[in-house]
């Protein structure tokens, strides 16, 4: 068997947990950068998020990584004096998610306009993380690698016409998931990519008619 340091030591990141600390940042900074925009976010601690995440810093790091900072930014401790500085509000509460994870957390981002958007993730351990649910839409976003994550009408030739988009600037699909509530009306596409999107590329996915929102998510 082949191991890497990383699998010997884990990834750089602020404890004191790799699941309730980092994998907590982890989990909200991409979660935000799926909602953009917004003015507050309620967290629902779920499992052993909720019983024993303060103890370990899970509420701080969850507002840390709403803020943007990273898993290995030693401005963790301080996010709820820098969320007031920002003007983000926050709340928490226990939640009783159906997830198959101990670690696991609904962000719900609240915009300006009044809009909400609702995105269930776990922490797996290691600084490792899923995203299950984005809105109504079952997810399986890892953030391993840079990612698309977009909603669009349900019809034909959508997908094909995002990869074109793709193809077109020499950028390889790793994989692509899609889900949908019902045959012929919205659907979340996830596709993780094998490099960065330059520049220019999510306005031209965003302009493709029927594509109503689009996101990118770095790692």
């Amino acid at each position: 068997m082949e191991l890497s340091l990383f699998d010997v030591v884990g990834p750089v990141m602020i404890g004191p947990s790799s699941s309730h600390t980092a994998g907590a940042a982890r989990l909200a900074r991409v979660a935000r950068q799926i909602a953009g925009d917004f003015v507050r976010v309620s967290f629902g601690l779920h499992g052993s998020f909720a019983k024993t995440g303060w103890g370990h810093g899970t509420d701080r790091a969850l507002v840390a990584g709403a803020l943007g900072l990273t898993e290995r930014d030693e401005r963790l401790r301080d996010s709820f004096e820098m969320a007031k500085a920002a003007g983000l509000e926050y709340d928490f509460y226990t939640a009783d998610l159906d997830v198959p994870h101990e670690n696991a957390v609904k962000m719900t981002f609240f915009s300006a306009d009044g809009g909400r958007l609702d995105v269930v993730g776990a922490s797996l351990g290691g600084g490792r993380i899923v995203i299950t649910r984005i809105g109504e839409y079952p997810a399986e976003v890892t953030a391993d690698a840079p990612t698309l994550v977009i909603v669009q009408k349900d019809r034909k030739g959508m997908v094909s016409q995002v990869s074109q988009i793709l193809a077109a600037h020499d950028i390889n699909i790793g994989v692509m998931r899609l889900s949908r509530t019902a045959r012929g009306e919205v659907a979340c596409c996830v596709i993780e990519t094998d490099g960065e999107l330059p520049d220019g590329v999510l306005g031209e996915v965003r302009s493709v008619p029927g594509v109503l929102s689009a996101r990118s998510v770095s790692v």
